[in-house]
């Protein structure tokens, strides 16, 4: 295949290109999420006290998880930012840009001195370094799973699309995993004064590895098709607001991601603080549970992609959030009995089996609800913005809930079914023949597509 006709959006795509997008979106996903996550395990466990000191435990907490959420707030200008450049220059570029941005982030994190060193100035870094992740993760997301969607063969863009979501699992596996390895090699005293920040510094050598991958990656297919036709949206934003289809496909859209924000969020995050503070567990049992949740997480994230290129993408989605949201019931029982296995049990059947019932479908159930000239826009705009409520605000209002209840879970629980509730009529809510499911199609010309889907 020569150069110029490697460009033809008529030409078959090659297993080698689509092995190296693959691979391309899963590293570089998983390194940006691995740098994200980190920031999450570490605000629970270090920088309540070494940079929000208080004479309240609990305050120190939720101060920390406030700068988690500042994280979550700056991903929809990342998103916006982002999504513009995905769908005017091409979803190529701004994949080599956030990764970027958040590898230099992280490796600075971990050069940050404590408030005892410098005071206010310590909080105040984190804050803006917090922010800078927030961006890189926000224009990320919606790039990477363009990448696999717009490439995937026609009858597997759930498959496809679930490899770049496979990142979240094996990034939060790394996270946690070297907080449990710094932890168990070294003495309680070291790994909370200078051993977190290896973790930290180890971005660096992941960021290498992903650029190195992302370089080779040719724009996708359905961009080229685009540029061809000449069918880019001058200002993708403006273009999603006009549309009234795409307008109710942005306020379902982040309805439905309700439950899947909530869900991650409380099992990977907040049960570590909850854990710890709360019930009085010891650190490296719950990050052991939430790694292994995330390795149980790389087999169903895939599975439950390929299940709804087989069965309808929005029921596979919405029974994923029913089911998450009553299996949260019993989990928490579980966990208030601070045994470490029970607890990790429940950790493991939440997280890393009914959690990917969400996960697994999303990047093809989302890319399916916008046209090509303002899918990176329309997904970013959906995934990012609900992200700021049901996820960045998870921890902290949950910690709140465990503090207004005196230390129990009964409003946790409560405010778990409202959401799972609002995800499920949502997702519902969306029409299956407003879907663009032909317009994805890489090989198809747009105005073919969107014809069979008018």
């Amino acid at each position: 295949m020569t150069g110029k006709t490697r460009h033809t959006s008529s030409d078959q795509v090659s297993r080698r290109e689509l092995r190296t997008v693959v691979a391309s979106s899963v590293i570089g996903t998983t390194v940006e999420w691995y740098d994200f996550f980190l920031y999450g395990t570490a605000a629970g466990i270090i920088f309540n006290a070494q940079y929000f000191p208080s004479e309240d435990p609990l305050v120190g907490t939720l101060l920390s998880f406030a700068t988690f959420a500042l994280g979550f707030v700056a991903r929809p200008v990342g998103g916006l930012i982002f999504g513009h450049i995905g769908d005017r220059v091409g979803r190529k570029r701004t994949l080599v840009a956030t990764m970027l941005i958040m590898g230099v982030a992280t490796c600075a994190i971990g050069l940050v001195p404590n408030y005892a060193s410098i005071g206010i100035a310590a909080p105040i870094i984190l804050v803006i370094l917090r922010l800078a992740q927030g961006i890189a993760i926000g224009g990320e997301w919606g790039g990477a799973v363009l990448m696999t969607v717009e490439y995937a063969p026609r009858g597997k863009r759930g498959f496809y699309g679930s490899f770049p979501q496979i990142g979240l699992a094996l990034g939060l596996t790394l996270g946690t995993g070297v907080f449990a390895g710094l932890g168990a090699a070294m003495s309680n005293e070291a790994f909370l004064s200078w051993g977190w920040r290896i973790a930290f510094g180890l971005s660096a050598l992941l960021v290498f590895v992903g650029m190195f991958i992302r370089l080779r990656v040719i724009e996708t297919p359905a961009f080229r098709n685009m540029e061809e036709q000449k069918a880019k949206a001058s200002v993708p934003l403006v273009e999603l607001a006009k549309d009234r289809l795409s307008r109710r496909h942005v306020l379902l859209g982040m309805g439905s991601r309700l439950t899947e924000g909530v869900a991650f969020n409380a099992w990977a995050v907040f049960s570590i603080s909850y854990g710890t503070g709360t019930i009085g567990m010891p650190r490296q049992p719950l990050l052991l549970g939430v790694m292994a949740a995330a390795m149980v997480m790389l087999v169903f994230i895939p599975l439950f992609g390929r299940m709804s290129d087989r069965f309808d993408r929005r029921r596979v989605f919405a029974l994923g959030a029913v089911i998450t949201g009553i299996a949260s019931f019993p989990a928490l029982a579980l966990m208030d009995t601070g045994q470490p296995w029970i607890v990790g049990v429940g950790i493991v059947v939440v997280l890393g089996i009914c959690y990917p019932m969400m996960y697994g479908p999303q990047a093809a159930f989302y890319s399916e609800l916008f046209p090509t000239s303002v899918r990176c826009t329309g997904i970013s705009f959906v995934y990012q913005f609900s992200g700021v409520f049901a996820s960045g605000l998870t921890p902290l209002i949950l910690s709140s809930l465990v503090g207004l209840s005196g230390s129990g879970y009964g409003l946790v629980l409560g405010y778990m079914l409202v959401m799972t509730v609002v995800s499920a009529v949502c997702t519902m809510a969306i029409r299956r023949s407003s879907l663009y499911t032909q317009d994805v199609d890489s090989r198809e010309p747009a105005d073919t597509a969107q014809a069979a889907s008018a």
